[in-house]
């Protein structure tokens, strides 16, 4: 079953990557989707047999390599955290493949398309299938360079190319944390296999190790380099900046990889790692710190962003810094349970977001949205409820996973002192924003007078903030740019039956399943699959927190509704007049903090600088002045003369031997004087 689970993706990247143009597009369609439901459903039989029944399981493939003391196996690691994992690959992955009939319908190459979207989904399984560090940093990349492919698929558009570069590269620095780590796991324990690897960590908590010119605790410093790399794939603070960009890509893609399966990679890397984690305290704290200060960043940029999208977007990151926060703290459990619920609502918003797009004729720009519920209902009543799911919404999927999150950093205070205060602040903050947001969204882009046909463009001097900067023409056409003046229409059934499932999924999967992840059959359910350490008693001290803090997210909800009704419903024209009372503020968020353009100072120009003078003072002027302009070129100018010598003439050649033999007669008769 697993070999079925993880190769019949790879079989329908093969089949749609090398066979369709034979097959065509329907055909592509077809073999891809039906083999990714195949699997989805394949996961869910394993997600109940695994999770409630066995322990863990491993499936040998083959030796991979071995030299020396390395020996790395392919092979399968099935226990309950495999299984969530290929539950939320395969599940999100199947929808997003059916989806993508409609969507992508216009788009002449869907074989392509296709295939790309089935090595995402085989990447993702080897890496959360991995038995070892190297497998999954082998599917750890391959997701990468899917990546790449998915969102620079409409190479046609420079700035879906220069997302897909600024993907690949600022990921690639998080990788180089992540394999240092790897060498450092191998340099400690003499292993890469995780059965070799967990038995000797409680003996490594003393071992120091040099690095940098100073002395490290080992464990401490391995676990910092591995969250590294998880800091790039999940695009937390400092290694975020790749994230909202890659919205160029198509929108399937968008809910494919960057809502619920590659960007949480790195919280189930370090899930996966907890028992190097949870005898990393210090590296926990900072796990924790860069977790809230995700969430809490994130949340302000989505304010005020006007792309549908990259709202979506920034939740995502700021979602992402919940989930670490729970980890840091060491409710692993909760931390996956966040990444399960997520996986359903976010998609859910992402492909509503998707089916609004199609709607408007692919305009992307929630200024040129508005009352659009009555055009498309159905899209509205999934996209209210995965907002219902994403602000923790009572009953919802968000309520209980979220609030777990909140609650644990609350409950960890005593332990985790500052950090943890600093978590339980900035995630009751975030919740509030996250709520203004969310509803802002829905209430620009379903409420309200129509921004958007023949008679409103042509009244449109200024946009729903009150200003004149008309900078957001640049509408994020792709290639199908259709007139903006037809009236809104409904998806076709293809793309509402995926957000009719993951609606369903957005309701039931927190009450369905709180008490495996964070309750009281988390030890059956787990079993061996998360590691946490005799002092961890959070899932305890978790249910025991004061009231006010359990209240806290919901307040904070409700807050954050109001704030968005009474700004984007009741009074429309505040946002405009508080926008210009605090321009600094304002363009401050909307630049996103300018660290697009801090990075561009401090990396990007130095970089091309030096580049530059490097090709044009080093090799142009070094070693070509030198090589062929310089020492090669004289020889080639002396040859060029000297062959002129060559005439072919034999009196021309007499005559010169007659002056050589004059020569050496002379030289001769005043040699011996």
């Amino acid at each position: 079953m697993y070999h079925a689970i993880v190769f019949l993706p790879l079989i329908g990247f093969l089949i749609a990557g090398l066979f369709g143009r034979l097959i065509g597009a329907r055909g592509s369609e077809i073999v891809t989707t039906s083999l990714l439901v195949v699997s989805a459903v394949l996961s869910w039989i394993a997600f109940f047999s695994v999770g409630f029944g066995h322990g863990t399981t491993r499936v040998q493939i083959a030796t991979w390599l071995a030299s020396g003391d390395l020996r790395v196996d392919w092979a399968f690691r099935v226990d309950t955290l495999t299984v969530v994992m290929l539950v939320v690959v395969n599940t999100v992955s199947s929808l997003v493949h059916l989806y993508s009939i409609g969507y992508m319908n216009e788009d002449p190459h869907r074989p392509r398309f296709f295939a790309y979207l089935s090595l995402f989904t085989f990447a993702m399984l080897m890496l959360v299938t991995a038995d070892n560090l190297v497998q999954m940093f082998f599917g750890w990349e391959g997701v990468g360079l899917a990546s790449y492919l998915l969102i620079g698929f409409w190479y046609q558009k420079p700035s879906a190319c220069a997302a897909a570069m600024k993907a690949f590269i600022v990921n690639r620095v998080g990788d180089f944390g992540f394999l240092l780590g790897i060498f450092m796991v191998f340099v400690l324990t003499g292993s890469v296999a995780f059965d070799s690897i967990f038995p000797q960590i409680a003996g490594l908590t003393e071992r120091s190790f040099r690095f940098l010119g100073y002395d490290w605790n080992a464990l401490t410093l391995t676990a910092l380099l591995l969250f590294m790399g998880a800091m790039g794939k999940s695009a937390q603070f400092l290694l975020h900046t790749w994230l909202p960009d890659a919205m160029e890509g198509p929108t399937p893609v968008s809910a494919l990889i960057h809502a619920a399966t590659m960007v949480t990679a790195g919280v189930f890397m370090v899930a996966r790692l907890s028992p190097i984690f949870e005898y990393a305290p210090n590296a926990l704290t900072v796990v924790i710190v860069i977790g809230a200060t995700t969430a809490f960043f994130a949340a302000t940029v989505g304010l005020v962003q006007n792309d549908i999208k990259r709202v979506i977007a920034y939740s995502t990151c700021s979602q992402l810094g919940y989930m670490f926060v729970a980890l840091g703290v060491g409710n692993y459990g909760a931390g996956i349970f966040h990444l399960f619920t997520h996986a359903f609502f976010k998609a859910l918003l992402f492909l509503g977001a998707g089916s609004v797009i199609h709607a408007m004729h692919h305009e992307q720009d929630m200024r040129n949205m508005g009352g659009l519920r009555k055009h498309i209902p159905m899209t509205a009543a999934a996209m209210t409820i995965g907002t219902l799911a994403l602000t923790g919404f009572p009953l919802f999927a968000g309520y209980f996973s979220k609030d777990a999150i909140i609650e644990s950093a609350y409950a960890a205070v005593a332990h985790k002192g500052f950090a943890a205060s600093y978590a339980f602040v900035l995630l009751v903050v975030a919740a509030l924003m996250t709520s203004f947001y969310s509803w802002r969204l829905y209430f620009m882009t379903f409420e309200g007078k129509p921004r958007w046909g023949a008679d409103a463009h042509a009244a449109h001097g200024h946009d729903a903030h009150g200003h004149d900067d008309h900078a957001h023409a640049a509408h994020a056409h792709d290639d199908h740019g259709h007139g903006h003046d037809h009236t809104p229409h409904e998806s076709p059934l293809v793309m509402l039956i995926p957000l009719a499932v993951l609606s369903l999924g957005a309701v039931a999967a927190g009450f369905a399943f709180k008490e495996a992840f964070v309750g009281h059959e988390f030890e059956h359910f787990w079993k061996s699959a998360l590691f946490m350490g005799k002092d961890n008693h959070i899932l305890h001290e978790m249910h025991e927190v004061p009231g006010w803090v359990v209240a806290s997210p919901f307040i904070a909800m409700v807050l954050g509704f109001l704030i968005s009704l009474y700004m984007y419903v009741l009074r429309p024209d505040v946002p405009g007049k508080l926008a210009a009372a605090n321009p600094v503020l304002y363009k401050f968020l909307l630049n996103k903090w300018y660290f697009d353009e801090i990075y561009d100072f401090l990396f990007v120009k130095p970089a091309m600088w030096i580049g530059k003078f490097l090709w044009k003072k080093g090799d142009g002027f070094v070693i070509d002045g030198m090589g062929p302009d310089g020492i090669s070129a004289r020889v080639v100018d002396v040859t060029n003369r000297v062959v002129r010598l060559q005439t072919g003439y034999v009196y021309h050649y007499a005559f010169a031997m007659l002056i050589g033999v004059a020569g050496f007669v002379t030289w001769y008769l005043l040699a011996r004087g």
